[in-house]
């Protein structure tokens, strides 16, 4: 059954096509902070990344990503970005996940507050 997931279905982690390409066609240039490992062809044309468990792309930083789409020629870890020191450290997004941001008044705050400022429209 393992083997059918494997072939079969991409959300599961690297098919076996890509694991094959991978073995057969790429070359390891390095691996990020998550365990996602980047890989691309012998002669560079193509790059891509085998994800470390689940595959969401917001799981790539911001360096990566630029080497992923050709933006610059060396990896984050040949030649590490230069960051301000007001910047964030990379998050992957959190949307629809328990951690998602709820502003104040949402229903999803566990306690929402009580608005003393609107009053519901009720039809006559």
């Amino acid at each position: 059954m393992n083997f059918f997931l494997r072939l079969l279905t991409w959300w599961n982690g690297s098919t076996l096509g890509t694991q094959i390409f991978t073995a057969r066609k790429g070359v390891k240039v390095g691996e990020d902070d998550q365990g996602n490992v980047f890989y691309t062809t012998r002669d560079g044309k193509r790059r891509w990344v085998v994800y470390n468990g689940e595959i969401e792309a917001s799981r790539v930083s911001p360096d990566w990503h630029g080497w992923l789409h050709f933006t610059w020629d060396e990896t984050p870890s040949e030649k590490p970005l230069a960051h301000k020191p007001w910047e964030k450290p990379h998050q992957e997004n959190l949307t629809g996940s328990a951690l998602a941001y709820a502003p104040a008044g949402s229903l999803r705050q566990p306690q929402p507050v009580a608005r003393k400022d609107y009053e519901a429209w009720q039809p006559e």
